[in-house]
């Protein structure tokens, strides 16, 4: 599947997204193995990772791909794709 340099910033940026998610319910919740969650917060906090996981994999495999199309090195491609999301985010 062919994928577009702004597709892979959108990808990069919802995994980005996901994660920070990720992290806000760690800080929120406080540690797993220091305070006792409720089975909803588990059950929240497991959601929150799975969609991390799974948005991150998918913007790297759209990068492989996106990498494999063009004959560009990944590093280079990574890079590009890191400072469009933060220009992204500055704009915001």
């Amino acid at each position: 599947m062919a994928h577009t340099f702004e597709e892979l910033v959108h990808k990069r940026r919802a995994a980005d997204l996901a994660q920070h998610r990720v992290e806000e319910l760690r800080d929120s919740y406080g540690p797993p193995t220091q305070h006792q969650w409720t089975d909803r917060q588990s059950q929240t906090y497991e959601t929150a990772v799975r969609a991390w996981r799974d948005l991150d994999r998918d913007a790297r495999t759209a990068v492989t791909e996106y990498v494999k199309e063009g004959g560009q090195s990944r590093h280079t491609i990574e890079a590009r794709v890191r400072e469009a999301v933060q220009e992204e985010t500055r704009g915001a």
